[in-house]
């Protein structure tokens, strides 16, 4: 069993920064981690993830140079640091964990199986 607590989320001006925060509760193995965002009206979208053996990450384009995925050296937390931010940002995001090691050669959506409440970010301009 894995929980997850997502934290920081808030409202910020455009051009700002925000870090979330997210944190697992359980001892099942996490191969993947990512975090997703949905906005109002738009399908839940990957913003990046990353595998906790080994590092590799991926970025969607709309955040590449931006958005830094990382996890602590415990890999208990995983933390998103969001900078420049654009109101297209805006979004409700979601911390979530994929416990099969198939996400790393199938990294959809539908193989991360458990997911935390959600953190609103909001950016202004």
């Amino acid at each position: 069993q894995v929980h997850l607590v997502e934290s920081g989320g808030g409202s910020v001006q455009a051009g700002e920064s925000l870090r979330l925060s997210c944190t697992a509760h359980g001892s099942t193995y996490r191969y993947c981690m990512g975090w997703f965002r949905q906005a109002p009206g738009k399908e839940r979208e990957v913003v990046a993830r990353l595998h906790t053996s080994g590092g590799i990450t991926y970025y969607t384009d709309s955040v590449k140079d931006r958005f830094t995925i990382s996890q602590d050296n415990t890999k208990t937390t995983l933390y998103l640091q969001m900078m420049s931010l654009k109101p297209e940002d805006t979004a409700m995001y979601y911390c979530a964990a994929a416990t099969s090691i198939q996400c790393r050669v199938r990294p959809g959506i539908e193989n991360f199986g458990v997911w935390g409440q959600g953190t609103q970010v909001t950016v202004s301009s």
